[in-house]
């Protein structure tokens, strides 16, 4: 066949990349082919690949619906960028969570329960209605009344009734879980209420409440709580909003829960103060839900059966054992359901999710579980020439489990796809078919291109990322010591099987084994919610677009009082979310115009230029700087400026300290915290703590996001905050934590129902001897000789 022009559509050309910290990249990819992205972390691997490439190709496909629906979507503003050719469809496949909603699960947000309603609605026994029926996301409701239509130029009055047979319980309203107040936690039933028996925070009888509760006439204000009738207690507890006249003056009276439901509980919990939130988590109780068992549905979903098993039964199984009741299902009429439902199941085991359950709330996943949950759906598509895009697929993969990834990742490129990945671990980088190398440092010090070329070539290149990629580690030859133990009995949190274990304090344990093994389940299960520990992990950070680094670690409040002490203003003055905003953009930086059907346009505020600030607060400095110079520094250049001459302040300096020794010296003070990736939120909360009161510390792999080179410096870390006496407890999959490690404890053999059990015990020379795990082999075949 002869040669056409499309046959020479083969790359992908980016022309002046500028988007966040890159320096006018322009580099040519090529299609059809996996390319992996490396360099330290904030180099700009992010900003070229999802920022420029993958916003702009998802911002042109936008462009071709119907204005109609680009108003229903979200707007793409254009990248900052000259010149994009060859680009095609690109799937972003990421690590963001999956978000918390109390009913999203594994099945719902992989569209399995919708297949499984359908075949329940089918073949279940006794038959209860459609597929509407087994759904826990919608109630039954039915009603009646009577309507008024026109026909024929007349209005014709009738009767209407309509009945929807859902499948959530009534009682906990399809979330599986009821709350209550824990009684003791709200008054001690020894005392008289004037003695104060009420432990709610706030509620002191010596102010308007003792008033109130005397005043009302409801109860003895000196009879013990133990000795009140139903009446009183419930008086006490449970009564609705009542008028009474206290003093001469109109109040309304209100039981304690209503009261503390409006007043403590409609609150964003993260916005309460300490002592507010304290109470509360104390307070109320969580439990499953009596009525339905914790399986959200009805008693009638839960009763229809297909081969002695209801759809609340099949969810709760695990995922590979699921596979084998539907090969029991036979039924010729439903043989497409079943077809589909063996494809979707299959695409869990392949992608090593078997150990997973469809009932497992989506909130509970790991970023890594969330990332390959999300590539499920594209496993089987017919699709090709598509670009596929990947952050760190291997984050939260045991390295047993990283050939598979490996495997699905060459199977989309060899459908005819392209594929881009951001990654950092040599096993994934060896099957790239194409390196592009940014650095050469973070930050501001990054941004440009190091290299591009094959893997062979990057070994040689002598780059940062080059000279690192045969990095082994060698094990300690001498451990710590352990002080104590924190003892674990009977641990049996999901798949957890009567787990006693004693984790020594004192030194750094490193939990591992493969991916759904249970690590996870027995230490934020049993070791971080224990007094003292302070547990860190990729989780979001609350807050708003003006949120950044600054006013999340606290490190504007020294620096505000500061700049006011030294030019005798309001501190005030130096926050843009309060006096010191311009006032054009309120403090936002940007001007945002809705236009309508068409994007919502940003601008940069032509007043402040960005800056935030009102024009007057600019012309106040310290050490040279004024307030939006500094918000515009990386914390390593703040580190410098706030520990010597005029513009030494020892308070932002110890912060500042903390975040450079997590490794974030490259980030600035005053992006968003939006734009930080989940191993950066980690090592942020982590730079928080640092000063903490915790005797204990439990980091959920803090390697993720993080460089070949700067693995060195987190292991630093881990001994500084070991050496100053404290117990780090790590959950991790990299070998060189694993070496670097005074004990390990390695849970499996397997995951799922085949893990669950702590297979290996000890320091990490004996677990390469021993080698008998998954984890010692992979060990025993990293660390050098």
């Amino acid at each position: 066949m002869n040669n056409l022009p499309a046959d020479s559509h083969d790359l992908i050309r980016v022309q002046g990349a500028r988007e966040n910290n890159l320096k006018d990249v322009s580099l040519e990819l090529p299609k059809r082919r996996l390319t992996v992205f490396t360099g330290v972390s904030g180099s700009g691997k992010s900003s070229l690949v999802f920022s420029t490439i993958a916003a702009e190709s998802q911002r042109m496909i936008n462009e071709t619906y119907s204005a109609f629906l680009q108003g229903m979507m979200p707007s793409l503003g254009r990248p900052d960028v000259d010149v994009l050719e060859g680009l095609t469809t690109a799937i972003i496949v990421d690590q963001d969570p999956m978000g918390a909603n109390p009913r999203s699960t594994v099945g719902t947000a992989t569209d399995v329960n919708a297949t499984l309603r359908i075949l329940f609605s089918k073949l279940g026994d006794p038959w209860i209605g459609g597929p509407k029926a087994f759904a826990f996301n919608i109630p039954s409701v039915s009603g009646g009344g009577a309507i008024t239509t026109t026909k024929g130029g007349r209005e014709v009055k009738e009767r209407r009734s309509f009945s929807i047979t859902g499948g959530m319980c009534p009682r906990c309203e399809g979330t599986g879980r009821v709350s209550d107040f824990d009684l003791d936690e709200l008054y001690d039933k020894e005392l008289s209420l004037g003695a104060g028996a009420i432990k709610v925070p706030g509620y002191s009888m010596d102010g308007w409440y003792g008033r109130i509760f005397s005043g009302s006439g409801y109860f003895d204000m000196d009879k013990p709580v133990k000795e009140f009738t139903k009446r009183e207690l419930d008086d006490l507890l449970y009564r609705e909003g009542t008028r009474i006249k206290v003093e001469g003056i109109n109040l309304t009276y209100e039981g304690l829960i209503p009261k503390i439901r409006k007043s403590m509980l409609s609150k964003d919990v993260e916005a309460m103060q300490p002592h507010i939130r304290a109470f509360v988590e104390r307070a109320i109780v969580f439990q499953t839900c009596p009525e339905c068992d914790g399986t959200r549905l009805t008693e009638g979903a839960r009763i229809s059966r297909i081969n002695g098993h209801s759809i609340a039964d099949v969810c709760r199984m695990q995922i590979s054992d699921l596979m084998e009741w539907i090969d029991g299902v036979d039924d010729p009429s439903v043989a497409p359901l079943v077809a589909q439902l063996k494809h979707q199941l299959g695409s869990f085991v392949e992608i090593g999710l078997g150990y997973l359950s469809l009932d497992r709330p989506t909130g509970t996943l790991s970023g890594g579980e969330a990332q390959r949950i999300k590539m499920i759906r594209h496993l089987g598509s017919a699709l090709t020439d598509v670009t596929y895009v990947f952050d760190e697929p291997s984050v939260g993969l045991h390295p047993h489990d990283i050939q598979r990834m490996n495997r699905l990742l060459l199977q989309l490129r060899d459908k005819g796809n392209t594929v881009l990945v951001v990654e950092h671990k040599p096993e994934l980088i060896a099957i790239a078919d194409h390196v592009v190398d940014l650095g050469p440092r973070a930050g501001s010090h990054g941004g440009e291109i190091q290299f591009e070329g094959t893997v062979g070539e990057l070994r040689a290149s002598g780059t940062l990322t080059g000279r690192h990629l045969d990095d082994r580690a060698r094990v300690k030859q001498t451990v710590r010591t352990a002080q104590g133990s924190i003892e674990v009995r009977g641990a049996r949190e999901n798949n957890l099987r009567n787990v006693d274990v004693d984790i020594p304090t004192g030194v750094l344990t490193v939990i591992t084994g493969v991916a759904g093994s249970g690590k996870s389940s027995l230490v934020h299960g049993h070791v971080s919610p224990r007094e003292g520990v302070i547990a860190v992990d990729q989780g979001a950070i609350k807050g708003s677009r003006r949120s950044n680094p600054a006013t999340y670690t606290g490190l504007l409040e020294p620096i505000r009082k500061a700049f006011a002490k030294a030019n005798g203003v309001k501190p005030a003055l130096f926050s843009p979310n309060s006096e010191g905003a311009c006032p054009t953009c309120k403090g936002a930086g940007v001007i945002f115009t809705e236009l309508g059907f068409m994007d919502t346009m940003s601008s940069v505020c032509e007043d402040c230029e960005g800056r935030r600030f009102d024009a007057a607060v600019l012309e106040y400095t310290l050490g040279g700087k004024d307030i939006a110079q500094v918000l515009q520094m990386s914390v390593d250049d703040a580190l410098a400026h706030f520990s010597d001459g005029e513009a030494k302040i020892p308070a932002a300096a110890k912060i500042l300290k903390n975040l450079a020794d997590v490794g974030l010296g490259y980030i600035t003070l005053g992006q968003p915290l939006t734009a930080l990736s989940g191993g950066e939120r980690q090592r942020l909360k982590l730079a928080t703590h640092m000063a903490g009161k915790g005797d204990t510390y439990v980091l959920d792999e803090p390697t993720t996001g993080l460089h070949l080179a700067d693995v060195e410096q987190l292991l630093g870390l881990l001994d500084q905050l070991v050496d100053s006496g404290k117990t780090v407890v790590v959950i991790e999959h990299h070998q060189a934590v694993m070496a670097h490690a005074d004990w390990i404890i390695d849970l499996g053999p397997g995951a799922g129902h085949d893990g669950g059990a702590v297979v290996f015990q000890g320091t990490p020379a004996q677990l390469i001897t021993d080698a008998s795990t998954l984890t010692g082999q992979h060990l025993k075949g990293y660390v050098g000789p």
